[in-house]
């Protein structure tokens, strides 16, 4: 026997919106499991991949990443971008994101930390490989974009996440915020200790990308690309295509405009020359009609005696 369904009634057209946006289940928050105890091979399982949260792993523990403002997002962005910009130009390292993990392993514990942005050279001995989910190496360069929420937050940039990356031999760290005050720059010297990066005019110059730079003041300017490719900083690495076409667009209509002019001279002086010619020969003419009149007029002389 085939069972009958009944349908349910149509909707009435004159149901308000609001009405059933209320029918609708309230989204479930979702619960942190931050400060957990989880082994290793847990973490990796469960928790790397989580979607809701982003975790990382200090030694046993689950840390959740805090989240930053969106000022500090845009700032974030920038630098991306301009990272982005200097490796097309010049392809000596690979830009990661997405919250690729890499594992520390520290004289105090072992961690896994997702920066917000690194870099791995293409020197570096651990190749990354294009369908890794986290990095078997230690990146030249972390970067990470301060949540200043919570102190706790501050000094898990500044203070732990230093300590760390400096200990486990990660060669420069920057850390981003909208406020200078909360924007560091630091490189590894000889001893292998986090010394900030010294700013000549202004500009932050890094030393594992040689030849990547930028203004700290335009971190907070967030300047368009179009501003940068023609600012000394930047010529180098943001767009040098189009400045190169520019710049030989420029010279071919230099050329083109001293060639007008030369042919303009040519012109002229052709012209002159003509002219010249012209004058030269009405003299001439002149002359020789002279010469003919004044010998008429002798022979005419000559006849009447």
């Amino acid at each position: 026997m085939s069972q009958i369904v009944q349908a349910e009634p149509a909707q009435q057209p004159n149901q308000s919106v609001s009405s059933r946006a209320q029918s609708l289940p309230e989204p479930i928050e979702p619960v942190s499991h931050a400060g957990r105890r989880v082994t290793e091979d847990q973490y990796w399982r469960d928790y790397y991949l989580q979607s809701d949260i982003q975790y990382e792993w200090n030694n046993g523990l689950l840390e959740e990443k805090p989240v930053s403002d969106y000022q500090t997002f845009l700032i974030y962005h920038w630098l991306t971008r301009l990272l982005d910009h200097f490796l097309k130009t010049r392809p000596i390292a690979k830009l990661v994101g997405l919250d690729m993990g890499f594992r520390l392993a520290l004289p105090t514990g072992t961690v896994i930390r997702k920066p917000d942005l690194a870099v791995v050279h293409n020197d570096n001995p651990s190749v990354l490989l294009p369908l890794d989910c986290s990095y078997h190496g230690v990146y030249d360069l972390c970067i990470e974009a301060l949540s200043d929420k919570a102190r706790s937050g501050i000094l898990r940039d500044t203070v732990q996440k230093k300590a760390e990356y400096q200990a486990g031999g990660v060669p420069e760290y920057y850390i981003l915020h909208q406020a200078i005050e909360h924007q560091f720059f630091y490189t590894r010297n000889a001893r292998g200790l986090y010394v900030p990066i010294q700013a000549v005019d202004g500009v932050i110059r890094s030393q594992v990308l040689p030849g990547f730079q930028f203004r700290i003041a335009d971190l907070c300017g967030l300047p368009e690309d179009e501003a940068l490719r023609d600012d000394p900083v930047y010529a180098d690495f943001v767009l040098p295509a189009w400045r190169e076409d520019r710049l030989r667009a420029e010279a071919e209509a230099k050329r083109a405009e001293a060639e007008a002019k030369r042919a303009e001279t040519e012109a002229k002086r052709a012209e002159a020359q003509t002219q010249a010619r012209i004058a030269a020969e009405r003299r001439e003419r002149e002359a020789q009609q002279t010469i003919a009149d004044l010998q008429a007029r002798l022979a005419d002389k000559s006849d009447r005696r």
